[in-house]
Parts: C-alpha cells; sequence; structure tokens
C-alpha cells in the first residue's frame, strides 16, 4: 500500500493573511498576559526578599524581525524542553529551540501547503514521526537493511524504538514493523543505537546500547528470530542481557554506541568492539575509544589502554573505525587487515557541538593503538563528514557492490512546534560511499550512491555561460527546481587570480557576510530554492582566497540566510576549504529534495548538508548563477540538470511477502 502522510489541520489561506487576521486577538492575548505576569512578578520578588534570596533579575532581549523575516515578533517564549540528556544521550530538541530561544521571535504562520511541501522525495523518511540515528545498516539475502531511532507516538524525540525499512536498491524502501521496543529492565530506558555484524558464516547479530530502570548505559545482544527470513522481521533479545556492563572508570552515562566488530588479525576466532566514552578526569574533557575482544559476543575482556583519545572534545558518541584502500578503488570490509596499502579512518559524533569528525590514520591490532596520519587533522579537531547538518552517521560495508555506505541522520532546524504541526521530524541523508582520495592523500570522498542516478528524469543541459562581477543569471527550466539534481563546472578568470594579491586571507564561511558579500575572488556559484525576486535563495557557492606568496585556497560554503522568510528557523553560513589541485575546474553537484540541499565539491571532498522552509519558493523554485566577486568573471563551463524522480515508500503487508 503506498504512503501517504497524514498533518494537523492549518490553514489554507496564505501568511500574511492569517497573520493580518490574528494580530489583535494576539495583541489583547498579550496585555492580558503581561498582566498576568506582572502581578505574579511582584508577588515573587515580595517573597524572596521575605526569604532573605537573592535578588537576581534576568536579563529579556528581543531581537526584532529584519526586513526579510517574518513571524510573531515579541511574543513570549517560555523555553526549549530539553530532550535527550537527562537520559544520558545527546539533546534531541529542534535545532531551532536552543538556538532561538530568548530571541523573541514566535512562530511562523505555516500553511499546509507549505508543511506538505517540506516532505522529501527521494530521501529516506517514516511515514510519520520523529526519527533520529540510523542503526545496524547491513545488507543480507538480497535486502538493503535500515533500522533508525523512532518515536511511534509523536514528531518529538522519547519513546524510542528501532524502526525498520529494507530496500533493494537504497533508494525504494519497504517499511517493515518496528523491530526492538524497550521491554526488559535493562532497555527500559531506552533501546539506543546499535550495529549489525555478519559472522564469516554469514550469520547475524546486532549489538545496541541498553538504558536500564537506573538509566545506566549498558550493551545488549539481539539475534533474528529466523536468520532465514530475509526481511529480519522478527528478533529474539538474547537472556543474556546485558553481555557488557561499563567498567568502573567510566560513568553509568558515558559508555554508548557500540561499532561493527571486526576480526583480531592475530586470531580469527575473536571479534573487536569499540565503544565511545569520555574522560573527565584532570579536567582532561577527553574523548575516548574503548576496544573489547569477545569471541561469542557473550563474554568480552577490555584491551589494555584505549584505542584512542583525544582531550579537549568530550564525549564521543556513535563511533565508527573501518578500514580504507589508498589506492581508491573499492570499499573495504570492517575485517580487511592493516597493511602498507591500508588505513583506517576513526569517526565520533561530538556530543559537545554535534558535528560528525573523522581521522585518517594507521591501525596497530598488537598494541590497540590508532595513530592519525596528522596530529593537526585529528578527530574532534580536523576533518568533517559533512560541514552542515549531519550527525550520529554510521557506515557498512555493501559486499554486494564492494562498497562502504554512509548514512547520516539530518535533523530539523525549524521549530518543535511546527514538527508536531506537520506529524513529522528528520530524514536521512542520501546513502553515500565513502572511498580514500589517492589524489590528495589526506582526504576521503562522499559521494551519492550510484542508484541515485537512475532518479533522473528529464534533463536541462547549459554550457560557457559568463557570469560578470555582480550578476544574478537564470537558468531557464519549466519545471518547479524543488526537486533536483545538478552538476556544475565553473572556471575563474585566471588574469583575476594573478593580479590578486594577499585577497581575503583570513576568510571563514561561518564568520563571513555568505553569498551576500563581496570579496575580489567571490563568492560565486548556484542559487537554489529560489522565488523569481530572489528574496528566497539558499546559496551553494566557491570563493578564493590568495595569500602573499600567491597561494591559493577555495572555500566552499553554503548559506542558508537567505532560504526562508520565516523567523523560527536556524538559518546560518556554513563550509570550510576544499582542496583543488592544479589544473582541476571547481566542480560541485547538489542534490535539492524540497527542504533538504545536499552539496558536493571537487568529487566529494567536502559536502554541506542544509535544512531549509522557504514560504514563497516552495511552488515555483527556480535556480540561478550568481558572481559577487568584485575583481573576476567567472564561467560556468558546463552545467547539467536533472528532474528527480520520487521513490514510492510502502508499508509492509505480511501475506505479500512469503519466503520459504
Amino acid at each position: 500500500m503506498a504512503e501517504t502522510a497524514a498533518y494537523a489541520p492549518l490553514p489554507t489561506t496564505s501568511a500574511a493573511s492569517v497573520s493580518a487576521a490574528n494580530t489583535a486577538i494576539r495583541l489583547r492575548v498579550l496585555g492580558l498576559i503581561l498582566l498576568a505576569f506582572s502581578a505574579i512578578l511582584i508577588i515573587g520578588i515580595a517573597a524572596i526578599r521575605i526569604n532573605g534570596g537573592d535578588d537576581v533579575s534576568p536579563e529579556i532581549g528581543q531581537v526584532p524581525n529584519g526586513p526579510e523575516l517574518e513571524g510573531e515578533a515579541y511574543t513570549i517564549v517560555l523555553g526549549p524542553a530539553s530532550r535527550g540528556p537527562v537520559l544520558g544521550v545527546s539533546e534531541k530538541n529542534s535545532g531551532a529551540a536552543a538556538a532561538l530561544h530568548g530571541v523573541g521571535r514566535g512562530s511562523y504562520p505555516w500553511t499546509n501547503d507549505m508543511l506538505q511541501w517540506q516532505r522529501t522525495g527521494f530521501h529516506f523518511q517514516p511515514l510519520r514521526n520523529w526519527m533520529n540515528d540510523p542503526n545496524g545498516p547491513v545488507f543480507y539475502k538480497g535486502w538493503y537493511h535500515l533500522f533508525y531511532q523512532y518515536n511511534g507516538g509523536g514528531a518529538v524525540w522519547g519513546n524510542i524504538t528501532w524502526g525498520h525499512a529494507v530496500s533493494r536498491d537504497l533508494t525504494h524502501w519497504l517499511h517493515l514493523p518496528v523491530a526492538m521496543v524497550p521491554d526488559h529492565w535493562y532497555d527500559i530506558n531506552g533501546v539506543w543505537t546499535g550495529s549489525a555484524t555478519v559472522l564469516p558464516n554469514g550469520n547475524l547479530i546486532m549489538l545496541y546500547t541498553g538504558s536500564t530502570n537506573t538509566t545506566t548505559q549498558v550493551q545488549c545482544l539481539v539475534v533474528p528470530t529466523n536468520p532465514a527470513d530475509p526481511l529480519l522481521i522478527h528478533w529474539h533479545k538474547h537472556e543474556a542481557n546485558p553481555v557488557l556492563i561499563p567498567p568502573p572508570s567510566i560513568l553509568p552515562h558515558d559508555f554508548r554506541d557500540p561499532t561493527t566488530a571486526w576480526t583480531d588479525p592475530s586470531d580469527p576466532s575473536t571479534f573487536l568492539v569499540a565503544i565511545g566514552s569520555k574522560d573527565d578526569s584532570s579536567n582532561r574533557h577527553a574523548g575516548v575509544a574503548y576496544v573489547y575482544a569477545t569471541r561469542d559476543f557473550l563474554s568480552y575482556k577490555l584491551l589494555p589502554d584505549v584505542l584512542h583519545r583525544v582531550e579537549g572534545t568530550g564525549m564521543w558518541e556513535c563511533i565508527d573505525f573501518f578500514p580504507v584502500s589508498v589506492d581508491g578503488q573499492a570499499g573495504l570490509d570492517t575485517s580487511e587487515k592493516a597493511g602498507e596499502r591500508i588505513k583506517h579512518i576513526l569517526k565520533a559524533s561530538l556530543d559537545d557541538d554535534r558535528h560528525d569528525y573523522y581521522a585518517i590514520g594507521r591501525y596497530d591490532a598488537n598494541e590497540n593503538k590508532w595513530v592519525p596520519d596528522d596530529a593537526e587533522k585529528d578527530v574532534g579537531i580536523g576533518l568533517r563528514y559533512d560541514w552542515g547538518k549531519f550527525y550520529a552517521a554510521k557506515t557498512f560495508y555493501d559486499h554486494h557492490k564492494r562498497r562502504r555506505v554512509l548514512w547520516g541522520w539530518v535533523g530539523e532546524t525549524d521549530s518543535e512546534q511546527t514538527d508536531v504541526s506537520k506529524g513529522w521530524a528528520s530524514i536521512m541523508s542520501i546513502p553515500r560511499t565513502i572511498l580514500f582520495d589517492s589524489k590528495t592523500g589526506s582526504n576521503l570522498l562522499f559521494w551519492p550512491v550510484e542508484e541515485v542516478n537512475f532518479l533522473r528524469a528529464k534533463s536541462y543541459e547549459f554550457s560557457s555561460i559568463d557570469v560578470l562581477p555582480g550578476s544574478v543569471v537564470p537558468l531557464n527550466m519549466p519545471a518547479n527546481a524543488a526537486q533536483i539534481d545538478i552538476e556544475a563546472e565553473f572556471e575563474v578568470e585566471k588574469m583575476a587570480i594573478t593580479m590578486a594579491v594577499e585577497a581575503d586571507v583570513g576568510y571563514n564561511c561561518s564568520t563571513s557576510n555568505g553569498a551576500s558579500g563581496r570579496g575580489l575572488l567571490g563568492p560565486f556559484g548556484l542559487l537554489v530554492l529560489a522565488d523569481k525576486d530572489l528574496s528566497e535563495q539558499t546559496a551553494t557557492y566557491f570563493y578564493l582566497s590568495v595569500s602573499v606568496d600567491g597561494t591559493t585556497q577555495t572555500h566552499f560554503c553554503q548559506d542558508e540566510t537567505r532560504s526562508s522568510r520565516a523567523s523560527d528557523i536556524v538559518k546560518r553560513v556554513v563550509g570550510y576549504t576544499v582542496p583543488v589541485l592544479h589544473g582541476e575546474m571547481l566542480t560541485v553537484r547538489i542534490l535539492v529534495d524540497h527542504s533538504i540541499v545536499e552539496s558536493f565539491a571537487q568529487g566529494g571532498r567536502s559536502a554541506i548538508t542544509s535544512r531549509v522552509y522557504p514560504t514563497k519558493a516552495f511552488h515555483s523554485a527556480k535556480v540561478f548563477l550568481f558572481n559577487n566577486a568584485t575583481a573576476a568573471s567567472v564561467t560556468a563551463k558546463s552545467i547539467k540538470i536533472w528532474e528527480m524522480e520520487s521513490t514510492f515508500k510502502q508499508n509492509y503487508e505480511e501475506h505479500a511477502y512469503q519466503f520459504s
């Protein structure tokens, strides 16, 4: 049965008319609230003085809406509900809650049309409700399985179970019944994140973190009830659970998210599993990866010392550890032995800043040590999987196509109130392959899986378009450009680069003026999800800086600040530098799918994901080239744009899937 989405009844009239019609009512209500608040405040002050307490008056800051912002300004925001930390996991509240708390901006008057438009066409998301971390992705008996943290009871975090879906091609999905629920003392407060391991004999096991009745984090074993079932509908929690408890040196809330197991190179009958934690002793605030050895996944031995630690990085969640070939030709099984032509990736999701960091290094299993190639690019202080909204990522080795595939959780950046209104929250990134960049030797390459290309439909091609300084060029497409795939190549005027001396050496995407700023050699690129007047736009762009010695550095950025007129969402400029080798053109691929924009520069050396919520461009999205440089012309050598087909997502019906 095909999916349909359900939404809470909302106004179907325009946002502006709704706002105007309610203004008088809001003002009267606000007056009554302020009158009541004043009375309570007087009583409260008197009570404080009677009890001899400190007279502390909080500062109330209100920031007026800018000219491009709309919403209910100066409404009283009582504060975001914290979701997650009280149970020992990272904050799961909407991205907008903390960022906008106290700013004084109210909820935008979204309409049904706007909210329904935000659902994606070719990204994975459940039919409704809340989703976060990808769990235990695996290829098993011809099917790709994706499990995920899921609240079947609402669009906010809580009541977490394991959602489950399967696919033949990583794009079209069949939603299955929930795989796991919190129903034992050792996981009654949460069936948290876990990983799948396919054993040498073909059997499948899953390790996951349970939160006990005292909220202690323990590791648990679950196996398929019927291993012959390719859909893995039913699961059995082992009687020995919990199979692993925190050692005395680790706090009860700092022991979670076991990795996929790999075989011990010196003993193929022994498996190794890494678990993330932190060390706050002596003010280190270090992120730590511990490794355990096991033969049966029931009894474990903690190996001496730690696999790796980095001071100042805090709790390491959802760690991942896997080999890559320096030839950059194919993915490797997690148990591939270390060698001269093999390096190992250590990745951690940092609870402190909610970003996924990775580093490339060498693994010595005999010493239980991993050492980064470049200490200045260690885990948590260097490279990221993605420079935008992307967290709790998990990879798996797809032996069917000899590739490593990456999933990432892409949360919302609107308000929790809006998520409740639309009935869902969060999507998964496009699944991406991971390869070592053999050309630079210093980074990974992230690229949409090849199956995404099969969704391409009607195409539009443009070539050799000169974009002069300070100009914007529309790319004429008859279709609504809300669900598209773009590949573009740019060339900057060589004379302008040669003549530039010490140009914008200190440029930083996040602290810049974004696409509206102007420098000698940037910004320039593409505007997507734009309305015809450019009052709304999401910019993906390059910006070149030149040092005194003539060295050029290329910045790859995404500007969300003009993506929507709504004020109750988080809008930032994000990005970082991207390696560009001599003779290479600047290349970018952009996947636009309604409320998500995923961009990849230089063949995947850098990736940026944004959530955006247009209020004008949502039914008539357009694409533009732009060049805001002051001293350089840019040529779009080649631009290809494809309309993208939507992928069906079906619910499981038992009678339709029978396997012997």
